[in-house]
């Protein structure tokens, strides 16, 4: 009688393992496939403009920096700026990343008030290729600003 038990735990253990391997078969062509699924310009200027309710951007304002070479795709650090007096009638209420190249054109929104003091903020970022990265500022006034930047990436860090 043990020794039923014994083949059974055997061929539930198989089955176990023969799922598994199936499982984690499937799970890498996923990331083989939906790798390639990249953002483009369009699908980043169509996301800016959502973001900005259809306004669009005008170049200034906007400082962005980044480095010009990423060694390593992982963590890539930025700065934006933007030139505002943040009073309480002329300051910037809201600063989007977006890039388009990563997998998807949105990285990051921060929201500011006239209580920020300074439309500044510091951050990382993971690119997966050589791409351009925007920096979009919207303003109280409901005028929108912008900048855009390339970066080189030599390890991608999205899957690159």
């Amino acid at each position: 009688m043990t020794t039923n038990l014994h083949l059974d735990r055997r061929v539930a253990r198989r089955t176990v393992l023969r799922g598994a391997a199936t499982a984690a078969a499937a799970a890498g062509t996923v990331g083989l496939f939906g790798a390639s699924a990249f953002a483009t310009p369009e699908k980043a200027n169509e996301m800016m403009t959502k973001l900005l309710g259809g306004k669009t951007a005008k170049e200034g304002r906007v400082t962005l920096t980044m480095p010009q070479i990423a060694e390593n795709g992982n963590t890539v650090p930025l700065t934006v700026s933007v030139d505002s007096p943040m009073t309480d009638k002329d300051y910037v209420k809201a600063v989007h990343i977006l890039a388009d190249g990563n997998p998807e054109p949105a990285v990051a929104s921060f929201g500011f008030t006239p209580a920020s003091g300074k439309a500044e903020v510091s951050t990382r970022m993971r690119m997966a290729k050589t791409q351009n990265i925007l920096a979009v500022a919207e303003m109280s006034d409901g005028s929108a600003w912008m900048t855009k930047t390339e970066v080189k990436v030599t390890i991608g860090g999205c899957g690159g």
